[in-house]
């Protein structure tokens, strides 16, 4: 599997792509391929031993043009300044792509959460947070988790912007708990787009996805609830995998038992009953629908020949290369792009947002039939542009369609110096 593919170059070459089928300026297409601004910070944060540990630490934001900067923050080794760039461009197409009034941002911190408390955790979340207060805002940027971070990290931002700005500002984060202004369904959010999608793509096949088997590379949050909500459509989930490895079993996982499995051990594998795979085995596992859910770049242009997965749904971040892209298209294999199938994050993430600015809040179901009604709606779109365009594949009718999108709002908008 490829590591080495650098993900901005990936985003910057799906954004060319998609410009050869619009009539937009070269200059326009060359600044929706390059970020605003971007943070870059070292953070000096005391251990529990005494010593002080620096960590380097970034904020992305890539454009505005459709409103506040939005996207999430994760805590990995392998965070990158040319991550988070592309992470955040990620996030412009996605909320256009679904019609959400957002720009895209992200950002995260070099570190492996696993080797720190959480006291020292908190205390180095805590510091970024102060770092990012002059950038971050109900009305600016609205950072989200994102890998390794969740309610507790967002709550503690949320507390750090509040003290330090002495206000009340629920709306300046998302995806916190629900006792600090979160919403109901935003934990389930990304899997459960990813599963409307996957629903969607089978039914537009022509295709019964009740009995149709499933691998999930990635069982986090997305890969885990999204392997639930299929199999709750009647899909057989018949392989799993994390960063440990994978496991299979032909005759179809019980995926609550193996999210509680790993839940206390802190992996899949060894589950019983299962034969041991790994993650690239996973990877071209003869089935109907194959849905990536883990870290980018974990189909390059090689192993994409020995993809046999009728449907992928992208559940994580940039997981093809455009190399990947090109041969899968090739050979006909139908990829639902990421920044449709995990938009639910980003989705539930402005419902978040709306209801801590009105401090009027939504009921689950609303939540969900809300979230439902804006994937299928930009899935509609994107079936729409691909074929009245006559797209190669639907990766570009996605781009195509969020492309024209921030264009229109940066035309009409006008520019001055």
């Amino acid at each position: 599997m490829a590591q080495e593919a650098n993900p901005f170059e990936s985003l910057q070459e799906q954004i060319d792509d998609a410009a050869t089928y619009l009539d937009v300026r070269d200059d326009v297409i060359e600044r929706l391929k390059n970020p605003e601004r971007v943070l870059e910070t070292n953070l000096a944060v005391e251990m529990d031993d005494g010593d002080v540990e620096l960590f380097r630490a970034y904020r992305s934001q890539f454009n505005g043009d459709r409103g506040p900067y939005k996207g999430g923050i994760r805590y990995h080794p392998n965070v990158s300044r040319d991550e988070v760039k592309a992470l955040s461009g990620w996030m412009v197409y996605k909320c256009a792509v679904v019609d959400i009034p957002y720009g895209g941002g992200k950002g995260g911190i070099v570190i492996d959460p696993k080797a720190y408390s959480e006291s020292e955790l908190e205390r180095i979340t805590r510091s970024f947070a102060k770092e990012l207060r002059p950038l971050v805002g109900e009305s600016r940027d609205i950072p989200a988790p994102d890998v390794n971070t969740g309610q507790r990290e967002m709550n503690w931002i949320k507390d750090t912007y509040e003290t330090l700005e002495n206000t009340t500002a629920p709306g300046v984060i998302t995806g916190k708990a629900l006792s600090n202004g979160g919403s109901e369904g935003r934990v389930e959010a990304t899997g459960r787009s990813t599963m409307l999608t996957a629903r969607e793509a089978f039914d537009y096949l022509g295709r019964d996805i009740e009995g149709a088997t499933v691998a999930v590379q990635g069982y986090g949050n997305a890969g885990s609830i999204a392997a639930r909500l299929v199999e709750d459509l009647g899909a057989s989930v018949v392989a799993v995998s994390d960063s440990s490895g994978g496991i299979y079993d032909p005759d179809g996982l019980d995926t609550r038992a193996v999210k509680d499995f790993k839940n206390e051990t802190g992996t899949v594998s060894d589950y019983e009953g299962t034969e041991a795979i790994t993650n690239e085995e996973l990877l071209t596992l003869d089935v109907d629908l194959l849905v990536p859910a883990a870290l980018e770049n974990a189909i390059d242009g090689e192993l994409a020949h020995d993809v046999k997965a009728d449907v992928i749904v992208e559940a994580a971040n940039g997981p093809l290369t455009p190399d990947a892209d090109d041969v899968l298209t090739e050979r006909e294999i139908h990829v639902f792009p990421d920044i449709l199938a995990n938009a639910g994050g980003v989705t539930v993430s402005y419902f978040e947002w709306v209801q801590n600015r009105q401090r009027f809040y939504w009921t689950e179901q609303r939540v969900n039939d809300e979230l439902e009604r804006v994937i299928v709606d930009a899935f509609e779109e994107l079936v729409d542009a691909c074929e009245s365009h006559d797209l190669p594949n639907f990766r570009t009718a996605a781009y195509v369609v969020a492309i024209r999108r921030v264009v229109d709002s940066y035309d009409s908008a006008g520019n001055w110096p």
